[in-house]
């Protein structure tokens, strides 16, 4: 069982820049895929950045060039470095850990984190 645990909201102008971190627990890390997704009032959760177990990323073409999704093995922990932020930012977002083997697959989330863009 993995747990996540982000932090690193909150209220911000438009123009301006948050860090996010989602720290993990209870799993080897390293293996897995891990995801940044949020998710707006009213709205689906959406896949914003993911980067691979061998550090492969994509990005959400929303956030392309503003956005970067970063992890560090040694702290357990996933980064997303969200610049030049805009208000339609503005969402709930939540942290995702995913792997799959020949016999299942397995994914986790964190509680979320409140990111607030003012214009």
């Amino acid at each position: 069982q993995v747990r996540l645990v982000e932090s690193g909201g909150g209220l911000v102008q438009s123009g301006g820049s948050l860090r996010l971190s989602c720290a993990a627990s209870g799993g080897t890390f390293r293996i897995y895929t891990l995801e940044w997704y949020y998710q707006a009032p009213g709205k689906q959760r959406e896949l914003v950045a993911a980067i691979t177990s061998g550090g492969n990323t994509n990005y959400a073409d929303s956030v392309k060039g503003r956005f970067t999704i970063s992890r560090d093995n040694a702290k357990n922990t996933v980064y997303l470095q969200m610049n030049s932020l805009k208000p339609e930012d503005t969402a709930v977002y939540y942290c995702n850990a995913n792997r799959r083997d020949l016999r299942s697959a397995y994914e986790y989330w964190g509680q979320g984190t409140q990111v607030s863009v003012s214009s």
